[in-house]
């Protein structure tokens, strides 16, 4: 999710609620207590530099159970780290803590901001040796391999 895409979700909300990949609510007496941007500049095992650049929100509870964010809230959090880090409209990751920092992207469900889990990959499968992995729609395409 883009960062222009919350922001219009949250017009449409009365609360907010993230929920987890395994379908808990994160307690409704978060704080989202950083929004950044992220720039990754790295080389991968082909020797190819890359660079990614994320919007990062940062989901942190604790024993604040008066307070409550709302909506119009951090529409307006986020305008202001818009204008003041310049902030592009790029995809959202969200820290949120469980036993360790776990790093989720983000999608909505039309109630719930869901917590999708990330994984890792090799972006230089050709020179790793590793053959690509073959997705429903790539084989079943004429001269594919699975239907």
């Amino acid at each position: 999710m883009k960062l222009s895409e919350i922001k219009k979700h949250l017009g449409n909300l009365d609360k907010i609620a993230f929920m987890l990949p395994n379908g808990t609510l994160v307690p409704s007496h978060f704080h989202v207590t950083e929004i950044g941007k992220v720039n990754k500049h790295f080389i991968d095992c082909g020797g190819t530099v890359r660079t990614e650049n994320v919007i990062n929100f940062q989901l942190w509870e604790a024993d604040d159970y008066d307070h409550r964010l709302h909506p119009e809230k951090l529409v307006h959090i986020i305008e202001l780290s818009e204008k003041v880090l310049e902030l592009e409209d790029l995809d959202i990751e969200v820290e949120y803590q469980g036993e360790t920092i776990g790093k989720f992207g983000l999608d909505f469900d039309g109630v719930n901001f869901l917590l999708t889990t990330k994984q890792t990959d090799c972006l230089a499968r050709e020179n790793c040796g590793i053959p690509e992995v073959e997705t429903a729609d790539s084989c079943c395409e004429p001269g594919g391999t699975c239907c």
